[in-house]
């Protein structure tokens, strides 16, 4: 199926001769007299790109630029003007129309505005209105890997298979797991996420497994916990790659049992709930290294779905960049129509190393700078090169904290673990398992230790 374009003109000579030059480059053309048959043909197929004349009867091709902005902020328009209205056409492309045309002007210049406009916004035909499909509504793409993804997400998620969704962190891995659930015949119930990187190890049982009243000190109240809280519903284990080995195996019997048992309590409970996780780690190497349990994964990994990091999906960037700057107008209280061809240029050929979640904060940082409608190369340039632009999750954060804290500790301590463990306020066993998830090895620093006496001792007079 061919790239649909609608022309806009009064001049029905010139409407039939650009019909017949656009058909004969392989585009399929629909026509309109005038603007408002023209909103009239958009309301019923939209279209991948418009070319409109300025001067049309009633509301004029400006006019409905604007209308089509507003309905359809992400349809390109290119606009034909005559020369006593090229003021107007050059005023409209900092209101963003892609771009325009002077008559009279040669058949070749059509054909290469259109495909240029057509490879920026990169549309597909076979794609369909992502606001269509309320399952999967907050994934935003145009991408052909994404829709493959999201058929075998569909299908799936009609079953009750556990599905483990892999992807670079910022990718959305959460966004899918929340598709499926909608597309499930659970999505009347509980949706449930948990991040297992980020809730410290002991409490992270009684989060997901919940406790009794005097299981622990603190603990003055029942808890149920996040696996009954999901009960006939889903629950997402974002990281699942961080959770201790010894939680892995009360995960696996819940699984294996359908039963849960909190901590401080000597009863099961009965629990009917549909695991999705996520990782951005190399499982098969953890379970190699003896730190996540074959079995586990084996459970977990029933249907298996990866998510593209952005780099690989760059159809993409300016379909989620302009649905981002939509968004953030609102929230700043701004008039953003879009950007310059060189932003544009500039955010397409960027590889976005913190994915979706960086380009996210990018376009937050320059709708709140930007003081035009349009968004400038300068910046998307300076946001690009602020050095907090390497985005990192929260879960990454917590681990580059806790890492560099027992470099720290065992620095001080010149390696002897039981000290550091006690300036920790953790026993010596916990702290090993620390040390071990971290790859750090306490013998290191004592040989450190060792050379900076004998520096010392080569130093005195």
């Amino acid at each position: 199926m061919s790239t649909h374009i609608l022309l806009v003109d009064d001049d029905t000579d010139l409407l039939r001769l650009l019909t017949m030059r656009l058909e004969a480059a392989n585009y399929r053309v629909s026509a309109a007299t005038t603007a408002e048959e023209a909103l009239a043909k958009i309301a019923i197929e939209r279209p991948q790109l418009v070319v409109s004349d300025v001067q049309l009867p009633g509301l004029d091709g400006l006019k409905l630029f604007d209308e089509i902005r507003q309905r359809h902020p992400l349809l390109p328009v290119i606009l034909i003007t005559a020369h006593g209205t090229i003021p107007d056409a050059v005023e409209a492309t900092t209101r963003g129309v892609f771009g325009y045309l002077t008559k009279p002007f040669e058949g070749k210049v059509l054909l290469d505005k259109i495909a240029e406009a057509l490879s920026i916004y990169r549309v597909s035909p076979q794609q369909t209105d992502p606001l269509k499909e309320d399952w999967r509504a907050h994934i935003i793409s145009r991408s052909d890997r994404i829709a493959e993804l999201l058929n075998e997400a569909k299908m799936v998620a009609q079953s009750d298979a556990s599905v483990l969704i892999r992807g670079e962190s910022g990718t959305g891995k959460e966004l899918l797991a929340q598709a499926i659930h909608r597309a499930s015949p659970r999505a009347n119930r509980p949706f449930v996420a948990l991040n297992c990187s980020a809730i410290p190890e002991h409490l992270l049982e009684s989060e997901l497994f919940g406790h009794v009243k005097g299981a622990f000190t603190g603990a003055s109240h029942s808890y149920d916990g996040l696996l009954r809280a999901a009960d006939r519903g889903t629950l997402f284990l974002d990281e699942i790659g961080d959770m201790p080995v010894n939680l892995q195996a009360k995960l696996l019997r819940v699984l294996q049992e359908r039963k849960v048992r909190p901590v401080g309590s000597s009863h099961s409970i009965d629990v009917d709930v549909r695991i999705l996780s996520s990782t951005h780690q190399d499982l098969e190497a953890a379970i190699r290294e003896d730190q996540f349990r074959e079995d586990l994964y084996y459970r977990l990994n029933v249907v298996e779905l990866i998510l593209p990091p952005l780099r690989e999906r760059r159809e993409d960037v300016l379909l989620l960049a302009n649905h981002f700057l939509m968004r953030l107008a609102q929230k700043y209280h701004k008039v953003l129509n879009g950007f310059t061809p060189d932003a544009i240029e500039a955010l397409s050929t960027y590889s976005w190393p913190g994915n979706i979640r960086q380009l996210f904060n990018v376009i937050e940082q320059v709708s709140a700078l930007s003081t035009g409608s349009l968004i400038s190369h300068s910046l998307i340039q300076r946001a690009l090169k602020v050095p907090s632009v390497q985005i990192l999750s929260l879960a990454e954060a917590r681990e580059r904290f806790e890492r560099d804290y027992l470099i720290g500790l065992l620095k001080v301590t010149g390696g002897n673990v039981a000290d550091a463990a006690r300036l920790a306020e953790r026993n010596r066993t916990e702290f090993y398992r620390l040390l071990q998830k971290h790859g750090l090895t306490p013998d290191t620093f004592k040989k450190l230790e060792s050379q900076m006496d004998v520096v010392t001792i080569e130093r005195q007079p």
